[in-house]
């Protein structure tokens, strides 16, 4: 079976989505960057934009597995997340100086967060879910992230969510009960 990858993605399907820092620069490492995901995520939810099955934030990219439920506005909550994410953390870096990191020579920015490569792939079953499930939850201790000792104690994750059923973060939802 040939998996089909896309960069875009339809409202009202389910993906697997990644999101790359730009030059796959460490960007994530510090807690209020990932925080600053999180309660946008948070609020794309609560508003009813997307519904998160899973996610992994790691130090230069994340992981989500989830469906765009309608647009907010003229952009697909993928858009939104972003773009908002993109000129929050900008900000950020303009503050601290290192905004220049981030810099590209292009007609239509000057900066660049997030890279343009984002990746949706298609969640067509259940054993595909949880392959990719699997794969967002043992990001954070394999190979060399090394980022905590056991993949249920890296907390910018949904794997507790799916060994506990406590959802920490107050959006998640379990693709195995939908």
């Amino acid at each position: 079976m040939q998996i089909q990858r896309k960069s875009y993605s339809e409202i009202g399907n389910t993906y697997f989505f990644t999101a790359t820092i730009h030059n796959w620069l460490p960007l994530l490492t510090c807690n209020q960057n990932k925080d600053l995901i999180i309660n946008y995520l948070n609020e794309l939810s609560v508003r009813g934009f997307i519904k998160l099955y899973s996610f992994v934030i790691m130090p230069t990219h994340l992981h989500f597995i989830w469906q765009q439920l309608q647009k907010n506005g003229k952009e697909t909550p993928q858009g939104s997340f972003l773009k908002y994410t993109g000129h929050e953390f900008l900000k950020i870096l303009k503050q601290n100086g290192s905004s220049k990191l981030y810099e590209v020579n292009a007609a239509n920015k000057k900066h660049e967060i997030w890279q343009r490569d984002s990746l949706s792939v298609p969640i067509t079953n259940k054993a595909f879910a949880k392959q990719k499930i699997d794969y967002i939850h043992f990001n954070p201790v394999s190979g060399k992230w090394n980022l905590a000792t056991d993949y249920l104690d890296y907390y910018y994750s949904s794997a507790r969510f799916y060994e506990t059923g406590v959802d920490q973060f107050g959006f998640l939802n379990n693709i195995f009960q939908e």
